[in-house]
């Protein structure tokens, strides 16, 4: 706790730092029976997507060797550099540098090898499809993302806005307000069928109380088997009904089908 920057010298957790807290306690706890399904594995290797300080890296190291006792390993990836120094610091003073390691980079464009789990807390906007779309190109067993700022939607709808476009969600599009809550209702709906359509179980649950962040939709997904095709027609139903945009995570998959 001390290492990682929630609890205080007096052993006090600052009211700061008590939304962090429950996040990701919340979120390890709702993924324990995926990762349970995990252990065939010899060794459990996840990638954090967006790891930031490592809050979500850490504790998942520190609950596999003193709770699980589970041999697991976690790569930390993040486009920051400052944020990988520090997310280092934390993890000697943790005395978990020997299993968790960190590289700066963008998710979008990696491709490590032997990951069983891709999980991502708060990635931003794209960031989010970015961390699916790698989970499923890698054939990841279990994907895990709590998504945050999924403005991708909200743009392309106030384009069609802009433009004049009518339709059945004309009346969302045209007000701010409501096309920016809606859009990110709808962009997770969206992110469940695609990751249906590749052949996983997807739920959707909320994964810590709305006082504690706004952002507490949890789509936790494990690998069941080939592609779902009735899945990707929904998707296209979805987006068709709601105004025609893509997202990320549909371009990255048939930009990726198209190099296959």
């Amino acid at each position: 706790m001390r290492a990682l920057g929630l609890m205080a010298d007096d052993a006090t957790i600052p009211p700061a730092k008590v939304r962090k807290y429950f996040q990701i306690n919340h979120m390890v706890a709702l993924l324990g029976p995926a990762l349970r399904e995990l252990r065939a594995s010899p060794v459990i290797r996840l990638l954090d997507a967006g790891c930031g300080r490592s809050y979500l890296t850490l504790l998942l190291a520190w609950c596999a060797r003193h709770v699980w006792h589970q041999p697991l390993e976690v790569l930390g990836v993040d486009r920051d550099p400052e944020l990988i120094g520090e997310a280092r610091r934390r993890t000697e003073l943790a005395e978990l540098d020997d299993v968790v390691r960190y590289e700066v980079g963008d998710i979008a464009t990696m491709r490590p090898s032997g990951v069983n789990g891709v999980v991502a807390l708060h990635a931003c906007d794209t960031a989010t499809c970015d961390a699916i779309a790698l989970g499923i190109e890698l054939d990841a067993e279990m994907i895990a993302v709590a998504p945050c700022c999924q403005a991708e939607l909200a743009r392309g709808w106030a384009s069609l806005a802009e433009r004049g476009v009518d339709g059945a969600f004309a009346t969302v599009w045209r007000t701010p307000h409501l096309r920016r809550e809606t859009a990110a209702d709808v962009t997770d709906a969206m992110r469940v069928e695609l990751m249906r359509a590749a052949g996983y179980e997807v739920a959707a649950m909320e994964f810590v109380p709305a006082e504690h962040t706004r952002k507490n939709t949890l789509l936790r997904a494990i690998r069941r088997g080939g592609q779902d095709p009735s899945a990707r027609a929904a998707y296209e139903a979805l987006r068709d009904a709601t105004g025609g945009i893509d997202i990320a995570l549909a371009r990255r998959q048939a930009s990726h089908q198209a190099s296959d």
